[in-house]
């Protein structure tokens, strides 16, 4: 393997600007990522700061209990308890067979940037991955994209949630679970791996109840060796431990709301979009009623917290008591679990994506409110993996890496065509064309001066003929594609490969398809490369 860099804009307007260094950092975050004293200076504001480590550890330590023991995990969980140790923290939802790569690049980021911190700083610097169980979007995590007549498709996990049940509490139905993932692994084709893939993933599967069962198996067998810790915020125990930090977002959701109100009315007098839902009667949590399993956001109304449909209505009195007798009945929504999450853990640095930079830039005087700051914004490694097949590819068709990475190879499959098209063929069809309309015209002028019934019959016609026309036309073009079909193969492999569905490769593809390519050592294999967090887009040539 081999990574070089390469400099690609972001997608995101605020994050181009953050991380090009062109926003007034204080008014939308507390530290300035281009400052070299940056992790020193949130070190020393993280020991001026007390958290439950005791607590948070032995939660951490019985929830992965559960996952075949790793010494560097359980060293890990022991650091975590002295009161001179930081993590580097980042999360996602828990995706079907781990979801879009992005995921697993967001791990790596997450491990790598805690290894140099913990060389610079010389303190202890601990991974944490923070599993989005109680999010209950199902149509975020229930699918993976394949391969099917030359084209991406996705692939859905048969499972139908009738309430907004938390995904920590979805179930995962081993047989069904086993023969979609027999299906999956068929797109990608028979190799020298597939046997043991298949013999691993589904006693994975049998040993996973639930989908973050699955999805945090997954994580832990290919990061354990990193020490990589994880917590599932859907976890009742979890909840146990944030009793507390309930009760104090309860008593200042009508605050909670003004404020970020107040910053994102700043952002978009400055010309950036709003990335948060939120009125201002929000409450910022959710009510979950573990019987039905059914999820409900709560919203201020008439001094009541209450369900957004009726669902449900509470006191403030009454919301606390849910709080300090069963936490579990409570989660947070995207405002609060940031805040959450900065609560519990001490956290040296944030990694997020793109989008995530610009929402938590929304929630500075949220923070605040609380006398925090804001950690720390550290974007994810973004990667794109090249494979041989696909690098042969580009140097065949002499098309630039950046480009593909860009805007994909429509442009170019145009322009190529354009080079080997038939321009007699171009000259005599546009000919063709316009005679015949022209001749058409004068036909329908002089009949319908004639009879004036016949106008919508003459116009149906003319439509008829230029239908006909585009066919014959189009019929051409694809034979002329049908003889070049070799190059434009070559196209479509690099599309569907580095920019597939006109998205990044990190956004379609899953690693199993690289798992079933490159065999079970190619997560270890990738994490062995020298990462370096310099805003550079990661190619991996494989």
């Amino acid at each position: 393997m081999e990574m070089k860099d390469l400099a690609l804009p972001s997608l995101n307007r605020f994050a181009s600007d953050y991380l090009q260094n062109r926003l007034e950092t204080e008014e939308y975050f507390h530290y300035d990522l281009s400052n070299p004293d940056i992790y020193r200076n949130r070190y020393l504001e993280l020991m001026n700061r007390s958290f439950l480590r005791g607590e948070l550890s032995d939660y951490i330590q019985q929830y992965m209990s559960r996952f075949p023991s790793s010494d560097a995990v359980n060293g890990n969980i022991e650091r975590l308890r002295s009161n001179d140790s930081v993590v580097v923290i980042g999360g996602q939802q828990a995706g079907l067979l781990s979801g879009p790569l992005y995921t697993i690049h967001k791990v790596i980021s997450i491990i790598k940037l805690a290894e140099e911190q913990e060389k610079e700083l010389g303190k202890s610097v601990i991974p944490v991955f923070w599993i989005a169980g109680e999010d209950h979007d199902l149509a975020e995590v229930n699918h993976v994209y394949v391969m099917r007549n030359s084209k991406p498709n996705k692939r859905t996990y048969p499972s139908y949630q009738p309430y907004k049940t938390m995904i920590s509490d979805v179930e995962l139905d081993t047989e069904k679970a086993e023969k979609w993932f027999e299906e999956i692994i068929e797109t990608y084709g028979e190799t020298a791996f597939t046997n043991k893939l298949l013999i691993d993933i589904k006693e994975t599967i049998e040993q996973s109840n639930t989908f973050v069962d699955f999805f945090a198996r997954l994580i832990h067998e290919w990061f354990h060796e990193y020490g990589l810790l994880l917590v599932d915020a859907g976890d009742p125990k979890l909840r146990e431990i944030e009793t507390g930090f309930f009760e104090s977002m309860i008593k200042k959701s009508e605050r909670i709301a003004e404020v970020v109100v107040e910053q994102q009315s700043y952002m978009h007098a400055q010309g950036y979009a709003k990335m948060i839902e939120m009125d201002k009667q929000a409450a910022n949590l959710f009510y979950y009623d573990t019987d039905k399993k059914d999820r409900c956001l709560l919203e201020r109304v008439d001094g009541m917290f209450s369900g957004k449909n009726g669902e449900v209505s509470f006191s403030e009195q009454e919301l606390l008591q849910i709080a300090k007798s069963h936490p579990e009945q409570l989660s947070n929504n995207v405002i609060t679990r940031p805040l959450m999450q900065e609560m519990l853990f001490p956290v040296l640095a944030f990694i997020s994506g793109p989008g995530e930079i610009a929402y938590w830039a929304e929630l500075k005087q949220a923070f605040e409110l609380f006398s925090m700051k804001m950690p720390p914004i550290v974007p994810r490694l973004n990667i794109t993996l090249v494979e041989r097949g696909v690098q042969t590819d580009l140097e065949e068709t002499e098309l630039e890496l950046e480009t593909v990475l860009t805007e994909g190879t429509t442009n170019a499959v145009r322009c190529y065509l354009d080079t080997v098209k038939d321009e007699t063929i171009d000259q005599l069809f546009g000919q063709l064309k316009s005679q015949l309309e022209d001749n058409h015209e004068k036909l329908s002028v002089h009949a319908v001066s004639l009879d004036r019934g016949l106008e919508p019959m003459l116009n149906k016609n003319i439509e008829f003929i230029q239908k006909q026309l585009d066919f014959m036309y189009g019929k051409i073009g694809d034979r002329t594609k049908e003889r070049h079909s070799v190059v434009l193969k070559k196209f479509e492999r690099i599309a569907n490969s580095l920019y597939p569905l006109e998205s990044p490769q990190e956004r379609i593809w899953n690693v199993f398809y690289y798992l079933n390519q490159y065999g079970p050592d190619f997560v270890r294999e990738i994490m062995k490369l020298d990462y370096q967090f310099n805003n550079q887009h990661k190619l991996i040539f494989l």
